[in-house]
């Protein structure tokens, strides 16, 4: 067993005003991309940089609101929101889903790209590359926090959450950061590199992103308010086991040439 460090997720206070490590990840994260994705636009001679980019981001940030809101009220926790519906926006109070900002990212993608003149592809091969490392942060998050922890088990690294309860669990949240963060965003440099064809980038992504989430689940704890929805399958397995198979599907086309 190792010791959970219980590290403060409010990195200051200022009377009422508190700055938290999560919010925080998040910011470093957002930062971290437009450096990325302002240095390959750059590289590939893409119109998509600087104010263009900026935004983008505008829209991004957005998407990822409302979609992650709107995917969590949907999917986690319903009755809850269909009961108390001004809970919806006490976004203060967590609840935000991968996948439902996903998709509000990508229909801002596509308002973002027509308002512009741009294709949707050129922006999203772009997008996904850096994107995991905003993801692997925003995970170092919820460590932080000591949520989304993992399954009890009896391995070495196993720790006790605060919230968790007595028994030794696994640090699910920091499997996601190394899976869906780090080696991730190594796939996604090394796909992204050299050229290829328009959107096989951003299916990579959609495809490795649903393997990596639909694995780690496995060592995750259910939702308390869903549990297994499926057999021995989770709400995020069951989201993202789409994503694995579509985005794998696309990425053979892709490279078949059987997609324009």
């Amino acid at each position: 067993m190792i010791p959970y460090p219980n590290i403060s997720p409010v990195i200051l206070s200022l009377g009422p005003i508190q700055v938290r490590w999560y919010g925080m990840m998040y910011l470093l994260g957002f930062v971290i991309c437009y450096l990325i994705l302002n240095y390959l636009a750059a590289r590939k001679g893409s119109s998509f940089r600087k104010g263009v980019l900026l935004d983008f981001l505008v829209y991004a940030a957005l998407g990822i609101v409302i979609g992650g809101r709107l995917g969590y009220v949907i999917a986690y926790n319903l009755p809850y929101y269909i009961e108390k519906p001004l809970e919806v926006f006490a976004l203060w109070h967590g609840g935000l889903s991968f996948h439902g900002g996903f998709l509000g990212v990508l229909v801002a993608g596509l308002l973002f790209a027509k308002r512009r003149g741009l294709s949707f592809y050129e922006i999203a091969d772009l997008v996904v590359i850096p994107l995991p490392i905003a993801l692997g942060l925003g995970r170092i998050g919820n460590f932080i926090n000591g949520e989304l922890f993992g399954r009890p088990t009896h391995v070495p690294w196993c720790m006790v959450f605060p919230r968790g309860g007595p028994e030794c669990r696994h640090p699910s949240q920091l499997y996601e950061a190394l899976l869906e963060g780090l080696l991730l965003f190594l796939l996604m440099w090394w796909i992204g590199r050299g050229p290829r064809r328009a959107g096989a980038t951003f299916w990579a992504f959609v495809g490795l992103y649903g393997l990596c989430r639909f694995l780690v689940e496995f060592t995750r704890e259910p939702d308390p308010q869903i549990g297994l929805v499926l057999g021995p399958l989770t709400m995020g397995q069951l989201l993202s086991l789409p994503m694995a198979v579509l985005g794998g599907w696309a990425s053979f086309r892709k490279r078949g040439g059987a997609l324009p």
